[in-house]
């Protein structure tokens, strides 16, 4: 049966002829375990095709057939799976929908009621907030809290008053803050307003295979990795997460940490280890410290991490703290996949994920 793969490879080792496994059968384990590919299976008995990670339940194998695009299953005479669409359609859709929720959120001074952002959007509560708990990994309401929190860093970090710049975010006491200070700030308001002053941050950039690289440092480690932007950009993400600190290139001081960024770029044989001054809510640490245990050439889904951590019901908040890692690639954020295996956000792109992913794959 045509698949559009190649045939069986043949290897002569130590004089005898062996054959390696045929592309099918590499598909078919790929399926088999629900791992991210980048290839489509289609079911004869169904008349469907999907994604190799899609979590309905697997066909017999004599029921399936390989394509290597939507274009070439459709050709067939196959049609979408509507479950772990192969297509993107109801993804695009749904980002469609969200972005615009978030934007309503982030404009609104007060949290907007979850019947009137599913009202805006055309769907009912149910799908509404499931549609949203799937794109961000949050509630709308553990959405609009994020849009505080930082509305509250921003101010305190302007050198407002804390007490003006509580009642700006709409925290409406500044007990309210305190009683939750690791959860809202992971710092106490003081030192969210001190934004780092009289700490000192050590900078040096460096060309690699995703564009223009960044790494900041403390007297305690790195403190920030970020890339595949404008050297302004990423200077500008570094001091909004230390507004009142002092920079200086260090590009000397800081040769060791930058080849050993780039040399794990190049070849992701083992984890980057570097000493990390990471600063967050203690949850957020816990997180951070569980993604590092992710194997390299591995993934996890946010639930599997949540388990790892015993926090199974806390699926959103590890999905949020995940969002919130300023030290790419230290801190594997982009080992976590969605539920289905599709690759969900990444501060630095999808496209970049993905590479990082099949470089990783393939070290190993």
């Amino acid at each position: 049966m045509a698949t559009g793969f190649g045939p069986a490879h043949i290897a002569v080792m130590n004089d005898m002829l062996t054959f390696d496994p045929t592309p099918d059968e590499l598909l078919w384990q790929t399926v088999l375990n629900r791992r991210p590919g980048e290839f489509l299976y289609a079911v004869t008995t169904m008349g469907v095709y999907c994604r190799p990670a899609c979590p309905s339940p697997r066909p017999l194998r004599e029921n399936v057939r390989f394509f290597a695009s939507p274009v070439q299953a459709e050709a067939a005479g196959f049609r979408a799976c509507k479950r772990c669409d192969p297509k993107g359609d109801r993804a695009r859709l749904g980002q469609a929908v969200v972005r615009d929720a978030c934007a309503a959120i982030e404009a609104a001074e007060t949290m907007p009621a979850l019947e009137a952002l599913a009202k805006r959007a055309g769907y009912s509560k149910f799908h509404f907030l499931r549609m949203f708990r799937d794109h961000t990994g949050v509630t709308p309401r553990g959405y609009a809290e994020g849009v505080r929190a930082q509305r509250l860093r921003s101010a305190l970090a302007g050198g407002v008053r804390v007490a003006d710049a509580v009642a700006e975010a709409g925290f409406g006491s500044e007990s309210r803050v305190y009683e939750k200070t690791g959860a809202v700030l992971g710092m106490t308001p003081g030192a969210a307003r001190r934004g780092g002053e009289g700490e000192v941050i050590r900078t040096a950039f460096a060309d690699c295979p995703f564009g223009r690289l960044l790494v900041g440092a403390t007297d305690k480690g790195v403190c920030f990795i970020g890339f595949a932007e404008p050297d302004d950009a990423l200077m500008g993400d570094l001091r909004r997460r230390f507004p009142r600190a002092r920079f200086t290139a260090d590009d000397t001081g800081l040769k060791d940490t930058l080849d050993a960024v780039l040399a794990f770029l190049e070849e992701p044989k083992q984890a980057l280890s570097l000493p990390l001054d990471l600063r967050g809510t203690a949850f957020q640490q816990r997180v951070w410290k569980t993604l590092c245990l992710i194997p390299v050439g591995e993934t996890r889904t946010y639930g599997e991490l949540a388990r790892m951590m015993a926090e199974p019901k806390a699926v959103r908040a590890v999905a949020r703290s995940c969002a919130t890692n300023p030290v790419a690639l230290a801190v594997p954020c982009h080992r976590v996949i969605g539920q289905d295996g599709s690759l969900t956000g990444y501060r630095w792109g999808l496209p970049r994920k993905k590479t990082l992913l099949e470089r990783e794959r393939a070290a190993r």
